[in-house]
């Protein structure tokens, strides 16, 4: 669409920086897991450890934050309030989506500096000097010494996390008062099926949202019980909250599923064309 257009609506604007965000996040934990298993001695070696974890702070809130920008933008979008504050918003939104973004990866910036900050200062406590340099002693239990990163964290998500449930409310509230105008005049309105959909799209990630505030903090449960099969499970569910929610996203939207489907034929074709 921007290729063709030259241009991008709001909506567009938070799906595509959503996109790579999630993409970059997906990524990020791919080097993760593979440096921690295969080569771990690498992970170690300063500042290897601080930096990714860093790199994860960042995307993770960014990836919440750029989400929460769309919840709040259907609910300005599509609610409907006599308020001024509400209607100088609703006219000017797309002027201030872009800095809504802005201000979320900023804000992301922040939460991985800290977590930055944090890690390197509670490594540099269990340094060990050998001949190929200083390298992190593997033995220290990470998740005792890094609550202060769930801690960062956690309040981030729970900022947002307070943003999307107020956009909820009052799109919620909006719906109802809207199809009572309804039912009392007798007649039909349009917009009805613009507040379904959008209360679909923030319900599901609301409800998403919840799990995986549900499994974040039996992270650090079980982490300090040193309960690996357990994590490897909670981390299962805690990863695939990106491609979930990008799922119900794409499926919800006709052009996205449309061009979705159009590559994953594409793909077939080819993949038959080889066979």
């Amino acid at each position: 669409a921007w290729i063709q257009k030259k241009t991008l609506n709001s909506n567009e604007k938070i799906l595509l920086l959503l996109g790579c965000c999630r993409f970059w996040y997906l990524g990020i934990l791919w080097v993760y897991s593979f440096l921690s298993e295969i080569y771990p001695k690498y992970l170690y070696i300063h500042p290897v450890l601080p930096l990714v974890e860093s790199a994860h702070g960042f995307l993770n809130c960014s990836n919440f934050w750029v989400s929460t920008c769309l919840c709040v933008f259907y609910c300005i979008k599509i609610a409907n309030f006599s308020n001024s504050v509400f209607i100088f918003l609703k006219v000017k939104m797309d002027t201030i989506v872009p800095w809504l973004l802005v201000g979320s990866l900023l804000f992301s910036l922040v939460g991985g500096i800290l977590v930055y900050d944090v890690t390197d200062k509670t490594l540099c406590k269990n340094l060990n000097l050998t001949r190929q340099g200083i390298i992190w002693k593997t033995s220290i239990t990470v998740v005792a010494h890094f609550s202060a990163n769930y801690f960062i964290i956690g309040f981030l998500f729970a900022t947002a996390f307070t943003a999307v449930t107020f956009s909820a409310l009052l799109l919620l509230f909006s719906l109802w008062r809207h199809k009572r105008n309804i039912q009392a005049n007798s007649m039909k309105d349009l917009s009805m099926d613009a507040h379904i959909k959008a209360m679909k799209s923030i319900l599901s990630f609301f409800v998403m949202y919840n799990i995986h505030l549900i499994f974040f903090i039996m992270t650090m449960v079980y982490a300090l019980k040193g309960q690996n099969d357990v994590m490897l499970l909670i981390y299962v569910f805690l990863y695939a909250f990106p491609g979930v929610h990008s799922l119900i996203l794409i499926c919800s939207k006709p052009k996205l599923e449309k061009s979705m489907l159009s590559i994953l034929s594409c793909v077939n074709c080819k993949v038959c064309m080889k066979q």
